[in-house]
């Protein structure tokens, strides 16, 4: 069985913050899991168009956009 990880960050030094590569698609699949942040979120279709549904740090629901999830940086597997 053979596992694959994709992380689609790295760290800016100059920011500090996480950067998208290019080189990784989130996935289109609904109901697909990924991880940021380490918190999960799931390809769900929202209002005609698909969403990334999840919570934030303090439990409430968020929901992002492909494009906020590659600024975040995002992985297959949950790295904390």
């Amino acid at each position: 069985m053979d596992t694959e990880t994709e992380t689609t960050s790295h760290s800016d030094a100059a920011t500090g913050e996480g950067a998208a590569s290019t080189s990784a698609k989130l996935p289109t699949v609904p109901c697909s899991v990924v991880w940021s942040r380490g918190h999960a979120y799931v390809l769900e279709p929202v209002a005609g168009r698909t969403r990334w549904l999840g919570m934030d740090d303090r439990g409430r629901a968020e929901e992002l956009s492909g494009a906020d999830l590659q600024q975040r940086g995002w992985s297959r597997t949950c790295m904390r």
